[in-house]
């Protein structure tokens, strides 16, 4: 999957006037256009990037073929100035960053009363 900073012409105004554009990504595959907002960009010691992502859709509220909302985590690959992301197939390593990711999320906005964020079990 190629990463690219999105294009606020391909969106709906009012989806846009909610997300700064610098979190604005726009992945495309298989020449299908897939808009997502970045919550949050990790590096660990060993130098493997990660990137915490909200899937946006045109609708507010997707239908049954979208996503339910999920935050998308993904590692982060850099090959020759271009930024590529993939899946973690790892569960070990998932687990390792989603939990880094949870922390991270529920103490950014914890003092937003607008954002609901729960702790696994």
């Amino acid at each position: 999957m190629k990463k690219k900073k999105g294009n606020s012409e391909d969106m709906d105004e009012d989806i846009l006037n909610e997300i700064d554009e610098e979190d604005l990504i726009k992945i495309v595959e298989d020449g299908k256009e897939y808009y997502f907002e970045e919550l949050d960009r990790i590096e660990l010691d060993n130098g493997k990037k990660y990137i915490a992502m909200l899937p946006l859709y045109e609708d507010e509220f997707p239908n049954d073929d979208e996503d339910d909302g999920n935050v998308i985590i993904l590692r982060v690959l850099e090959e020759n100035g271009e930024q590529y992301l993939e899946q973690i197939e790892d569960d070990k390593e998932f687990d390792e960053v989603g939990n880094i990711f949870e922390d991270r999320l529920i103490e950014k906005y914890e003092n937003d009363e607008d954002t609901t964020v729960e702790k696994r079990n």
